[in-house]
């Protein structure tokens, strides 16, 4: 097919007039996984807002927490599923199936989480998660106490709404911007990918 994927309806720079340390992501992420994903080539066009946005993402995603990377990939895919984000569904689906190992698991989540085969730590953490985005979203007691009896601590509880809630956000402003995922990201941690390598 072999078509580029528009990064946003709102344009992107042209890579020589990045700020530098804008150039450096992209050359770190070219370097790391062969490509420029399109959400930094769209938040490229408003530098402020590539470095806000980015740096609360890696504290979420890649900060200390009591969540794994893979629950935590668990809870983007879930959460833009329900909010049909084409570009987070599958950037983010490609992160669950690297870091779960499980990519039966991942297609399930960004299927329909709800009849996906869950454990229940996994399942009620998701349910959680989704409700997070609801109108009038205000966390009971007894949801926090279920998510404690499976052995969330406080600031996992915070994370898991953090995460569910910026993924709200940024689920829209990629409907916004109209953003398309990479191509790369279809085949990533398919094991039809990894065996041609």
């Amino acid at each position: 097919m072999n078509r580029p994927s528009p990064a946003s309806r709102f344009g992107e720079p042209a890579e020589d007039a990045l700020p530098d340390d804008i150039r450096e992501i992209y050359e770190i992420n070219r370097a790391k996984i062969g490509f420029v994903p399109n959400v930094f080539r769209a938040y490229a066009q408003r530098p402020e807002h590539f470095r806000a946005f980015m740096m609360y993402h890696d504290v979420l995603m890649k900060g200390p927490s009591g969540l794994s990377r893979a629950e935590r990939e668990a809870i983007v895919v879930a959460v833009s599923a329900e909010n049909r984000c084409q570009y987070c569904m599958t950037a983010h689906g490609a992160a669950l199936r690297i870091l779960g190992k499980d990519p039966i698991l991942a297609e399930q989540i960004a299927n329909n989480w709800r009849t996906a085969e869950l454990t229940a730590r996994l399942r009620t953490m998701l349910e959680f998660a989704t409700s997070v985005n609801e109108p009038g979203f205000a966390a009971t007691d007894s949801e926090i106490d279920d998510l404690r009896a499976l052995g969330f601590s406080d600031d996992d509880i915070w994370d898991i709404a953090a995460i569910a809630a910026f993924f709200g956000f940024s689920n829209r402003m990629a409907g916004l911007m109209d953003m398309r995922p990479n191509e790369e990201f279809y085949s990533m941690g398919r094991p039809e990918a990894l065996a041609r390598k």
